[in-house]
């Protein structure tokens, strides 16, 4: 029997999301970050792992969505991605974490085909877990501008 993909779900106002769980390397707990002048608006900063200068994004304003004050559950998820320019680690500022798991069905529906102004670029596709929709972000694309911006930094 093939494995199945596992997810790491998070959720983002109402809204829940996932990410492949390959590329997560660890989720921490909220921490100070330090600001970088004139970033864009969704480049909260940059934290410490381990000595190294991780930047990161907050996931609500990276999809559109209003800004929201940290609570005890929001976390950052530490990712390993391969940007243009080689592999990238950063954090995603998330509201909640809440588990690595397997889909209800192994296939993923496309994003939906509206018009062809919005080609939902940075999903992967839509699953569903425990009967609510979740949308499994295509990390490269929706963090792929991100690299431009942090090597500048």
């Amino acid at each position: 029997m093939a494995e199945r993909a596992q997810y790491v779900t998070l959720g983002v106002a109402e809204e829940l999301f996932a990410a492949p769980v390959e590329k997560v390397q660890e989720i921490l707990d909220m921490r100070p970050i330090a600001l970088l002048p004139q970033a864009p608006d969704n480049l909260l900063g940059m934290i410490d792992v381990r000595g190294q200068g991780i930047p990161v994004l907050d996931l609500r304003l990276t999809l559109g969505l209003p800004p929201a004050e940290d609570t005890e559950n929001t976390r950052i998820i530490v990712l390993s991605l391969i940007g243009a320019s080689g592999d990238l680690r950063l954090g995603l500022r998330a509201d909640r974490v809440f588990e690595v798991t397997i889909l209800d069905e192994d296939k993923l529906d496309p994003p939906p085909a509206v018009n062809g102004a919005w080609a939902g670029h940075c999903i992967a596709g839509i699953g569903r877990r425990n009967g609510r929709f979740v949308t499994v972000l295509e990390l490269e694309r929706l963090l792929g501008a991100v690299q431009t911006i942090t090597q500048a930094a």
